[in-house]
C-alpha cells in the first residue's frame, strides 16, 4: 500500500488532457504546492489550445477539485517537438542538458538537436558522447543530466628539499630516578664525514592548464624552486641538486642555512690565558667562563663548569652542564636553544627553547618554548617574554616576588618590528635629503655651475639615494611580512604543575591578569580579551 509522500509525488499539479468532445484541465490540491494561474496558461499557450475559456480556467485553478474540467471545444493536439535546454555552473566547469518530452506525436531529441544546442550555448569542451548517444536513445525526461565537464588546472608541486642528516634532534635532557635531570649526555651533536651528501632536492613541476566547457583556457600555478642555501664547508654537487660537506664536523641548520662547523675545545677555564673567544664553529669549555669575559661562536657553546658575569653568543646552542650566576650582568644569546641546570640575575635570549630546572631573578625571552623541570621547575622574579609556552612547576613564590610573564607573540619578531619602524623612518628623511641635493646639483650642473668638488657631491648623493630607496623598500617587505605575523591568533599558552603564587602578572597577547591568590595544576591560556584558567 503506497503511503501519503508516494501518493503526493505521483500526482502532478495540474494536467491537460483531450477528449471526445473538447480539452479538459484537471487541477490537484497538493499539500504546500498551490498552482500558479500563470503556469497553467503558459502551458495552454505552448500546447496551441486555442478558443480556451478563460474564466472556467480561472475558476477551475481556485477550486482544484482534482476533478476533470471542460476549458476549450474539442481540437486536436497540436505536435510539440522534444525542447532541448542547456545550463552551466556560474564557473562554466559543468553543463546540463534538460530534455522536454515531445507531445501529441512531435519528433523526439536527436543528436542534430542535441549538437545545436550545445552549440548555441557555447559548450565546445568536454563533450560526454556516449552520454548524448544515451539520451538519444533512451530518453531521459526533464531531469538535469550532466553532459560535459571541464578540466580544472593542476598546480605544479614545489620543488622539496630531502635532508639525509638529522637537523632536528629530539635533543631532551634525561630525567633521572630521583627527578634530577642529566644535563651531560644531550647528544647534541650530529656529525658527518668529509664527502657525505647532506641533502637532495627534486626540481619543481610544471601545472597544466585546465580548459572550461566554454572553452576559455584555466591557468594552472608553477611550482616554486626550494630554496636552499649553501653555508660553511659546504659544496654543491655536479647537478646542483645535492649538498656535499667539505670537513668532517657537525652539520647545522641555521637560518635556511646549512653548514658544517669544527669544534674548538679550551681545555681550562676562559680566563686571561684565552681571553675572548671568538671562532665560526662550535665551541666546547671544559672549565668555568668566568666574569667579564666575551665568547662568540657560529655554532654551539658547550660549558662544563659555571659561566659568571661573562657573555655568550652562538648562532646555534648554548648548554651549560651546570648553571649562570650572572650578578646582573651576564648575558647568554642563542639563535636555537639554550639548556642549563640554573640561571641566577642573568639576561636570556633563545631563538628557539629555553630549558632548565630554575631561573631566578633573570631576564629571559624566547621565540618558541620556555621549560622549567627537573626536581624544582621553579620560574620567580624577574621577566620571562615567550612566543609560544611556559611550562614550569613553580611559578613565584609564596612571598610574592614580583614575576613578570609575557606569552603568546615571538619577542624577537616584536622587538625588530619596532626597530624596522623607527629605522624606517630615518631611512626616509635620509632619502628625502639625498634627492634635494640631486636635485640642486642637477640645477647647478645644467646652469654649467657645478665644480669637481660639486660633482663628487651629486655622485655621492645618488649613490646614498639608491642606497636608501633600496633599503626602504626591503624595511617596507619585512615590516609587512612581521605585521601578519604579529596580527595571528595568540595560542600562547602557560602550564603550571604545582603552584602560580601571587605577584605573578601575566599577559597572554593583549590579555592581562594579576595573580592574587595561589592557583594549583592548571593552564592559563587567552580567551577574547581575557586570561582564562583550566585544568591542566
Amino acid at each position: 500500500m503506497k503511503n501519503f509522500d508516494e501518493t503526493i509525488q505521483e500526482k502532478k499539479p495540474f494536467e491537460l488532457t483531450y477528449g471526445a468532445d473538447g480539452v479538459y484541465l484537471t487541477v490537484n490540491r497538493i499539500f504546500g504546492a498551490a498552482v500558479e494561474e500563470a503556469e497553467v496558461m503558459n502551458e495552454i499557450r505552448r500546447k496551441k489550445i486555442r478558443n480556451f475559456n478563460a474564466a472556467v480556467i480561472t475558476d477551475t485553478i481556485k477550486k482544484a477539485t482534482g476533478n476533470p474540467v471542460k476549458i476549450a471545444d474539442k481540437q486536436e493536439e497540436e505536435k510539440i517537438d522534444a525542447l532541448v535546454e542547456v545550463v552551466t555552473n556560474p564557473d562554466k566547469m559543468k553543463a546540463y542538458i534538460k530534455i522536454k518530452p515531445p507531445e501529441g506525436g512531435g519528433k523526439p531529441a536527436g543528436i542534430q538537436e542535441i549538437a545545436f544546442q550545445l552549440k548555441q550555448n557555447g559548450i565546445i569542451f568536454g563533450i560526454k558522447e556516449d552520454v548524448v548517444h544515451t539520451l538519444v536513445e533512451n530518453p531521459i525526461y526533464d531531469q538535469n543530466i550532466l553532459i560535459a565537464e571541464g578540466m580544472a588546472p593542476i598546480n605544479g608541486k614545489n620543488g622539496e628539499i630531502h635532508f639525509l642528516v638529522d637537523i632536528h634532534k629530539d635533543r631532551k635532557p634525561i630525567i633521572m630516578e630521583d627527578g634530577s635531570v642529566n644535563y651531560r649526555d644531550l647528544d647534541y651533536i650530529e656529525n658527518v664525514h668529509k664527502g657525505q651528501k647532506l641533502c637532495e632536492i627534486t626540481q619543481p613541476t610544471p601545472g597544466i592548464n585546465g580548459k572550461n566547457v566554454v572553452g576559455t583556457m584555466l591557468k594552472a600555478i608553477d611550482g616554486k624552486p626550494a630554496k636552499m642555501v649553501r653555508g660553511r664547508n659546504v659544496y654543491s654537487g655536479e647537478d646542483g641538486l645535492s649538498l656535499y660537506s667539505e670537513i668532517d664536523g657537525q652539520v647545522m641548520y641555521i637560518d635556511g642555512k646549512l653548514s658544517v662547523f669544527s669544534t674548538y675545545e679550551v681545555p681550562a677555564d676562559v680566563d686571561n690565558s684565552t681571553g675572548n673567544i671568538n671562532f665560526v664553529g662550535n665551541l666546547s669549555v671544559r672549565g668555568n667562563v668566568l666574569s667579564g669575559f666575551v665568547v662568540e661562536v657560529g655554532g654551539n657553546v658547550e660549558v662544563f663548569g659555571v659561566v659568571e658575569a661573562a657573555t655568550i653568543k652562538a648562532g646555534g646552542n648554548i648548554i651549560l652542564r651546570r648553571g649562570m650566576t650572572g650578578n646582573g650582568k651576564g648575558l647568554l644569546s642563542a639563535g636555537g636553544d639554550v639548556i642549563a641546570k640554573y640561571i641566577e640575575n642573568s639576561r636570556v635570549e633563545a631563538g628557539n627553547d629555553i630549558k632548565a630546572e630554575a631561573i631566578m631573578h633573570s631576564d629571559v625571552k624566547c621565540g618558541n618554548r620556555l621549560e622549567l623541570g627537573g626536581r624544582k621547575g621553579l620560574l620567580v622574579g624577574g621577566v620571562a617574554r615567550v612566543g609560544r609556552e611556559i611550562e614550569a612547576k613553580v611559578i613565584g613564590s609564596y612571598m610574592a616576588t614580583t614575576t613578570n610573564i609575557e606569552v603568546g607573540v615571538d619577542p624577537h619578531v616584536r622587538e625588530r618590528y619596532k626597530f624596522l619602524r623607527t629605522d624606517l623612518i630615518k631611512m626616509e628623511e635620509n632619502s628625502k635629503k639625498a634627492n634635494q641635493a640631486i636635485v640642486l646639483l642637477r640645477k647647478m650642473e645644467a646652469a654649467g655651475m657645478l665644480t669637481e668638488e660639486k660633482k663628487e657631491i651629486l655622485d655621492k648623493s645618488v649613490r646614498s639615494k639608491i642606497f636608501y630607496d633600496s633599503r626602504i623598500s626591503q624595511y617596507k617587505e619585512e615590516l609587512e611580512e612581521l605585521e601578519q605575523k604579529l596580527q595571528q591568533e595568540v595560542k600562547g599558552r602557560i602550564k603550571v604543575l604545582n603552584y602560580l603564587y601571587p605577584g605573578t602578572r601575566i599577559s597572554i597577547g593583549s590579555a592581562n591578569m594579576h595573580v592574587k591568590e595561589t592557583l594549583q595544576h592548571c593552564t592559563l591560556y587567552k580567551d577574547g580579551v581575557d586570561v582564562r584558567i583550566g585544568p591542566l
